[in-house]
């Protein structure tokens, strides 16, 4: 039987890279799908390329309370009661040292992940099945720092936070909550962001220097991502809460 069969899935930051790979993988499964991304142009792409009456789009800003209640009531409208949740909407700011780091672009950072995530898990949980599972995706620097980025770091680490509380609160009907923590990922948010390091370091090239400090000694696919973003929604993981994932090809380690 498909791990995710009938199973109703809301996925935020569905048109970017990994939020893709989940829906592919998700639909591969059995799941129905709504993708929630801030772009509506992005979100037709992607509807047009999944090509199925399995998923449904709507353009949201993940930090706003009043489109938060309506992605997730489109989505019960559409398919039923949720069974999982996957928080992944996300955005970044430049790479620089805190003293000189833009009060507004901290603010937007922590919004979109911290708060965003937050309202999904507020508006969400009410309209989800029992038994369900929520995933937050953090990052491999949820657990530990990184110079240039303290916006994301700390909305990172926040993240945590927020899973550890919802995991209790969440627990009495059966709904698991977990954060997921890749490492680097090889898409278009990623190279952004190992421009700003590269240049941080002096010249150097951001995506190597971070390939020789992983272990592995590469970034990881977003399909690598999405098949540990599955286990956590399937029942695979059904003794699995409260836990941070770690999908860093051994970096933190």
């Amino acid at each position: 039987m498909p791990l995710l069969a009938d199973k109703v899935c809301i996925i935020t930051g569905g048109a970017g890279s990994l939020g893709m790979a989940s829906a592919k993988l998700f639909l591969s499964e059995g799941a129905k799908v709504m993708l929630v991304d801030l772009s509506d142009s992005d979100l037709k792409r992607a509807t047009a390329e999944l090509a199925t009456p399995n998923v449904d789009a709507v353009a949201a800003d993940v930090s706003d309370a009043a489109a938060t209640r309506n992605y997730v009531e489109r989505a019960v409208a559409k398919f039923g009661a949720i069974d999982v949740l996957f928080s992944n909407a996300g955005n970044h700011g430049p790479v620089t040292a805190v003293t000189d780091y833009p009060e507004d672009v901290f603010d937007r950072v922590i919004a979109v992940h911290v708060r965003g995530a937050f309202l999904a898990c507020k508006y969400a949980l009410p309209r989800m099945n029992d038994g369900g599972s929520i995933i937050i995706t953090s990052s491999v620097v949820g657990a530990m720092g990184a110079p240039g980025s303290v916006a994301y770091v700390t909305a990172k680490h926040a993240q945590v936070g927020l899973m550890r509380t919802v995991a209790k609160e969440a627990a009495r009907r059966g709904i698991r909550v977990n954060t997921l923590h890749p490492g680097p990922i090889d898409n278009a948010f990623q190279l952004e962001i190992e421009d700003g390091i590269g240049k941080m370091a002096g010249g150097v090239d951001g995506t190597k220097l971070l390939d020789d400090m992983i272990p592995l000694h590469r970034h990881a696919k977003p399909e690598e991502i999405a098949r540990s973003a599955l286990y956590l929604a399937s029942d695979m993981a059904s003794f699995v809460t409260a836990a941070t994932l770690m999908a860093d090809g051994g970096l933190r380690g």
